[in-house]
């Protein structure tokens, strides 16, 4: 299925660019008709100083989380959803409740929340786990309370319409209120990016609220201090930006947030992607490998990913940088301490939730089993086990100071909520009568994964030459189809991957490696549209000015991810798509003999490695791809590691645009390619099956 593309919107982000700086500081708050934060600061100074952990409604009423574009399509409680984080980014910056509150728990400023005071010598980092086996888990009841602060702002705010007919519709649509999840893994409707036009598309919103149709700031756009604390926020720009910014246009106080190019590496990477999810979904079904990105030395080739890798992955995306804006600084989203003050910080978050509870509905059996720490956080030293009762500070369980726990939090219903896959579903924790009852309802979580995540895999593309009856169980199979040539009679097919690890401060800061068949264009600028590039493993990182970075052994830990190279291959054997257009025509057979050399490191100048650039690839005069020559015979290794060592391509990235020269100046990399024997799920209630990962070479 070929991806939707920003046509329209994108203009429409282009002309946001130039508007956002002097929008932001014409358009605030929505006028109310009386000070509708002084009445909210006295509310809050009349209730306890930090409310207790429950979710909305006091986690007695389950309501899904929606898609946020589904929420959009809901008047009333959109209309709710915008007022309600307008208000709570108007809250005075005091209160713990506050956007600045609630946001500044995860990194800077690095304050005490809740009287949960820090380890001594973990004064200069955040409560966040990250590379943690408690990731999961402590991002749960932190979004909790976020959509529980939001919530009761939401209440009051429906109160405020003149009564009547059109108060009791606001307050019985405000009952229904749960936070979105944005989806930046599944194809986006017919003509739009993955990144929402109401995120990313105009700085400022027309809202028709209790007092009129008004015009303010955007509060999915961007989040202005109020104000900003440039002694927090330790050295430039961020002490000069009092803004949120995205793929900012440059470093100075004048900077704006360009989305039209965030929409465009999220489009990029949307295959890429869907494929890591769709992967982890059906390969991982261990907690300890899904949970975090942490690379274990000698583990199993085939668990070099997990959520949390994918969750970085999408923060340096939607920081920007990297990709189109060299020598600019990336935006806030891609770098730790600063990524939670986004507004779109909390939509990722809800996403990644909601991969998690999925996960646990296909595995209910696997859960947290201790591990060390390899980063230390606010109340948590580096080498200290976290295991499933670690406190998830500072979330507190009730009013006598007991915290949330991982064993606690297992069942994501407890908070109040639920997401549209899991409506009717059993099975978070597991027993006999939950995994009896909801062994249907799992298969229509599996069909919705193959429906959202599966189109651009070969199990749907098996499916599809089912029904066509071109394959299927005992069927020789036709080696003059293309599609003969991926699968064997029975379904089976190989996986391949690129295994990629690294440390995590390898560059002092966040990063993208990316991988192209054949070369990347000689501008940076235009990786982001680059024709053959496959995919991005983006590295989330501390500044290197950034005390977090040296402090607490981040500059220690090793990360790891993959980047999927099955579905470019797959066109290069049938001759489609984006990989293979030309190829089935003319085009060189990779398999029918050629040397076998190394993968290469690719800097912004040339080689560097010890590749060689094949006869029919690289970018001609008018800047289109010469690569789409060479077909493949199939996906067996004697066919696809030759093709690999002469094609396969890596750049990295900082993401202040700064080309790396050399593979050994990123210490601790190593990227190998992999693959599996799968055997492709024949109905859409089933995922693939598969075999244990095959080692192949080295490329880095």
């Amino acid at each position: 299925m070929p991806m939707a593309r920003f046509r329209l919107p994108l203009a429409l982000l282009s002309l946001a660019v130039f508007a956002a700086h002097s929008v932001l500081a014409q358009y605030g708050a929505y006028d109310y008709g009386f000070d509708a934060a002084k009445l909210i600061k006295r509310q809050l100074a009349s209730q306890e100083p930090v409310p207790v952990v429950t979710g909305a409604e006091g986690g007695e009423t389950i309501r899904p989380r929606q898609e946020i574009r589904q929420l959009e399509q809901d008047k009333e409680l959109w209309t709710l959803y915008i007022l309600g984080l307008s208000l709570m980014q108007f809250t005075d910056q005091s209160s713990p409740v506050s956007w600045y509150g609630i946001t500044g728990i995860h990194g800077i400023p690095h304050q005490t929340w809740g009287g949960v005071t820090p380890t001594p010598g973990n004064e200069e980092t955040g409560y966040c786990t990250h590379s943690s086996i408690l990731f999961p888990t402590w991002h749960r009841p932190y979004l909790a309370l976020y959509e529980q602060v939001l919530y009761n702002l939401i209440q009051n705010i429906a109160k405020w319409w003149p009564e009547g007919e059109p108060r009791n519709r606001y307050q019985a649509a405000a009952l229904r209120f749960r936070i979105p999840y944005w989806d930046w893994a599944s194809s986006p409707p017919s003509g739009q990016s993955v990144l929402p036009l109401s995120v990313g598309g105009s700085p400022y919103v027309d809202v028709n609220g209790p007092n009129g149709v008004q015009r303010i700031a955007n509060p999915l756009f961007s989040y202005s201090f109020k104000p900003l604390n440039a002694t927090a926020f330790l050295q430039d720009p961020w002490d000069i930006w009092t803004t949120t910014l995205r793929s900012p246009t440059t470093s100075d106080n004048k900077a704006q947030s360009n989305n039209s190019l965030v929409a465009v590496n999220f489009d990029q990477n949307l295959d890429s992607i869907g494929q890591r999810l769709y992967i982890l979904f059906s390969n991982y079904g261990n907690y300890s490998t899904f949970s975090n990105n942490a690379w274990i030395p000698y583990i199993n080739n085939g668990s070099f990913d997990s959520l949390e890798a994918i969750h970085d992955t999408v923060h340096n995306l939607a920081g920007g940088g990297g990709l189109g804006q060299p020598n600019a600084q990336g935006g806030h989203m891609a770098y730790i301490p600063y990524s939670s003050f986004d507004p779109i910080f909390f939509l990722h978050h809800a996403m990644v939730d909601r991969i998690f509870a999925i996960w646990q509905s296909l595995y209910p059996s696997s859960y947290v089993t201790p591990m060390q720490a390899y980063i230390a956080s606010y109340t948590t030293s580096r080498g200290e086990f976290q295991t499933a009762a670690t406190p998830l500070t500072p979330f507190y369980f009730n009013a006598n100071g007991t915290f949330w726990t991982s064993d606690m939090v297992r069942d994501h219903t407890r908070f109040g909520y639920t997401y549209p896959e899991l409506v009717g579903v059993s099975g978070s924790v597991p027993n006999s009568q939950s995994r009896s009852l909801s062994r249907r309802a799992r298969e229509r979580v599996m069909a919705a994964i193959n429906r959202l995540y599966g189109p651009s895999t070969p199990s749907s593309l098996y499916r599809k030459e089912l029904r066509a009856g071109r394959l299927g169980p005992g069927k020789k199979v036709p080696g003059n189809l293309p599609a003969g040539r991926v699968f064997s009679g029975n379904g089976q097919y190989r996986e391949w991957l690129a295994n990629v690890r690294v440390k995590k401060q390898a560059l002092d800061g966040p990063f993208f490696i990316h991988l192209f068949l054949g070369e990347a264009p000689k501008d940076s600028k235009e990786w982001a549209s680059a024709k053959n590039h496959v995919g991005s493993m983006g590295v989330f990182a501390s500044d290197e000015r950034y005390g977090e970075s040296k402090m607490d052994g981040m500059d220690e830990v090793m990360v790891s991810g993959t980047v999927p190279l099955t579905k470019a291959l797959v066109e290069k054997v049938m001759g489609t798509g984006r990989f293979g257009v030309g190829g089935a025509v003319k085009g060189v057979v990779a398999g029918a003999g050629g040397r076998s050399v190394g993968g290469r490191f690719v800097g912004f100048e040339g080689d560097v490695g010890n590749g060689f650039r094949g006869e029919d690839e690289g970018y001609g005069e008018d800047g289109d791809w010469l690569g789409q020559g060479e077909m493949l015979r199939s996906l067996d290794p004697k066919d696809v590691e030759p093709f690999l060592r002469r094609n396969l391509v890596v750049n990295i990235v900082k993401v202040d645009g700064k080309v790396v020269m050399h593979g050994s100046y990123v210490e601790g990399l190593g990227i190998h390619v992999v693959s599996s024997r799968v055997r492709a799920a024949r109905v859409e209630e089933e995922l693939p099956a598969w075999g244990q990962a095959e080692s192949g070479f080295d490329v880095v």
